[in-house]
């Protein structure tokens, strides 16, 4: 049977003080008039049905889920007590998932990208099953076509193609996010495409990997898949640690006893992991400049302003250029472009300094 997991428990700190501590950026109407984890819902609800989504969230999140997915059974929103980064986020549920069906395919998808479109990733989810079930051993991730020398993104470099499938290869090797001169340099040979963080496995094959590579996370995953009643107990016990670190990087170096091999994703695919990537994706003057809200521009080019309140005011802005602008009823945030990586480090001095009630 083919099951999807969706990733949303990430607090997304990056586009604070849009996200908060209560309501975190998947929840959040950012693009449109839909939530990121409700665009992720209709994009594989499609493919698998209703039946077999799953989510994977903080705990303190699970009642906004549900009702932002009131589809969904409530024994498939799983609850983290503390996050405990991606490797334990999709072992926790596929363990629960090869308990059921021994058999079972898993698709893991995050809640916090943009796709177009979306007939092309459905066609290519329903691949990457084909793949992993003709080929038990592999473990599948997507490789987006990249259309420009990106250097925001982690990349993978493909090896030899798989013999009856269209654009799937072994994967040589990820490679974190590079330099300018090195994005050009993978752009220009045609050996890689962006790494998406989304994979499709059999679940049983997935475990056997994290059983050799990662056994506490193995044995914490599998009592939880036993008993849920104690994750509170177990779950934070888990090494923190990323799946790319852990599992899917070991594996193609020839680790452990499965296969990477990469699906590719020719679409329009966007991370909206902060500022930049979300101002890509709201409508923009003749200047460059995007946002929403009631703002007013006088020489300012290249900048991004959203003004999020309900009591009239205005943001006016004169001769800046490559400037983020954040308003909210209690939080005003400012910070050029290139320092926007840095406001996770901003929410950690708001938090010593001004207190929980602004983070």
């Amino acid at each position: 049977m083919r099951h999807v997991v969706i990733v949303a428990g990430g607090a997304g700190t990056r586009l604070w003080p849009l996200s908060r501590k209560g309501m975190p950026k998947q929840l959040l109407h950012l693009v449109g008039d839909k939530s990121l984890l409700r665009l992720a819902y209709e994009r594989v609800e499609a493919v698998v049905g209703a039946d077999h989504v799953w989510v994977c969230t903080g705990a303190s999140y699970r009642d906004v889920v549900e009702a932002e997915l009131p589809e969904i059974d409530p024994q498939h929103i799983l609850g983290e007590p503390v996050g405990r980064d991606s490797l334990n986020a999709v072992a926790w549920p596929s363990a629960v998932l090869a308990a059921q069906d021994p058999e079972a395919s898993v698709a893991v998808v995050t809640a916090d990208q943009i796709m177009r479109p979306l007939e092309t990733f459905r066609e290519r989810l329903g691949l990457a099953y084909d793949v992993v079930e003709a080929r038990p051993e592999a473990l599948v991730t997507f490789g987006v076509v990249p259309t420009s020398a990106h250097t925001g993104y982690g990349y993978l470099h493909r090896g030899t193609e798989i013999e009856g499938y269209d654009d799937v290869t072994e994967v040589v090797e990820f490679r974190e996010k590079p330099d300018r001169a090195t994005a050009e340099q993978y752009l220009t040979s045609g050996e890689y495409w962006w790494n998406s963080g989304m994979f499709v496995w059999r679940a049983r094959t997935f475990l056997d990997q994290l059983r050799q590579l990662a056994p506490e996370s193995y044995d914490i995953v599998t009592a939880l898949a036993a008993d849920p009643s104690r994750v509170e107990e177990l779950f934070p016990r888990a090494p923190k640690i990323s799946v790319d670190y852990a599992i899917m990087e070991p594996v193609s170096r020839g680790e452990g006893s499965a296969t990477v091999l990469a699906v590719a994703l020719p679409i329009q695919w966007y991370d909206i992991g902060g500022f930049p990537s979300l101002a890509e994706q709201l409508p923009h003057d003749a200047d460059g400049n995007a946002g929403e809200g009631a703002v007013v521009h006088l020489d300012t080019h290249d900048t991004l302003v959203i003004n999020r309140t309900d009591d009239g005011h205005l943001i006016a802005t004169v001769g800046l250029a490559d400037v983020v602008v954040v308003r909210t009823p209690d939080v005003t945030l400012v910070c050029p472009k290139g320092g926007a990586e840095r406001i996770k480090q901003l929410v950690a001095a708001v938090r010593d300094q001004a207190g929980e009630a602004f983070v």
